[in-house]
């Protein structure tokens, strides 16, 4: 049984003096589909993940379920979409006021743009503008040919979680060669509480205070070590950072992304 929820999206409360309003915050990346990855196993637990979404103030998130490496044999491009189709009956059957795009988080491969021409593997949204690349994450491999490459077709990459590969938390100049190739990072709202451990806390804020990283995610997977939590992210880049910084990794950028709209850089705001 799934509860109901408030579908009024923009709407505030009152705490003392204080008023706080709702965002509409859009999640690129999020293991929400059930049975095809490692995210929920079953309808009912991807409804109730959904639920949390929109809790977390989340109106729209892409589905990124894992594509190649260990998933290499699965969960291709036209079997994502519908899940994707799927998950969205199931959803507005329930109630629940969130709209799910299809999208992938595509283990690197030298195959990649091969496989995008082929439609086997998907952009975010599915908009043919942004692909989300996850590298491995016990080895490190310099994907600038790659990155070179997917910039050549008119698509701009965006790593994922950048802040908890050990390499690159080491050697960010490495970062620094990559993102002249049309490329973006992607911290994790959990690796910015300090949930992947003290490297990855550290990093991700790096990354975000240097403007090295433009957008921030949830990667939620489920309701326990991997749930949703984008309002305090927010709110905690808003005090260590700047509300403005928060809105552009956490609202502006993310909508873009959604739209095949250009990212903005966050050095200037």
């Amino acid at each position: 049984m799934i509860p109901s929820v408030n579908n009024n999206a923009e709407g505030s409360k009152k705490n003392g003096s204080e008023t706080f309003s709702k965002h509409q915050y859009v999640d690129i990346h999020c293991h929400c589909l059930p049975a095809v990855d490692d995210g929920p196993a079953t309808m009912p637990d991807a409804l109730a993940l959904c639920l949390a979404l929109v809790d977390d103030e989340i109106t729209t998130v892409i589905a990124t379920p894992h594509q190649l490496g260990r998933f290499n044999s699965c969960n291709e491009a036209v079997q994502i979409r519908e899940a994707v189709s799927v998950l969205n009956e199931e959803l507005k059957s329930n109630g629940i006021p969130l709209t799910v795009m299809p999208g992938g988080d595509i283990r690197v491969d030298e195959r990649i743009c091969q496989l995008l021409e082929a439609d086997k593997i998907l952009t975010l949204a599915d908009g043919g503008k942004y692909i989300l690349l996850e590298l491995p994450h016990q080895n490190f491999i310099d994907i600038e040919p790659l990155l070179i490459e997917l910039s050549s077709l008119g698509i701009q990459t965006i790593i994922s979680h950048p802040e908890r590969h050990y390499i690159l938390a080491k050697q960010p100049k490495i970062l620094r060669k990559w993102l002249k190739h049309s490329t973006h990072l992607q911290v994790t709202t959990s690796s910015l509480l300090g949930e992947f451990g003290s490297m990855a806390r550290e990093t991700a804020w790096h990354f975000l205070s240097s403007g090295l990283a433009v957008l921030v995610a949830t990667d939620s997977h489920d309701l326990n070590s991997r749930r949703p939590c984008m309002k305090t992210a927010f709110e905690r880049i808003s005090i260590k950072l700047s509300r403005a910084i928060a809105r552009v990794v956490c609202i502006e950028n993310p909508s873009r992304v959604l739209k095949g709209r250009d990212i903005i850089p966050t050095n200037n705001v």
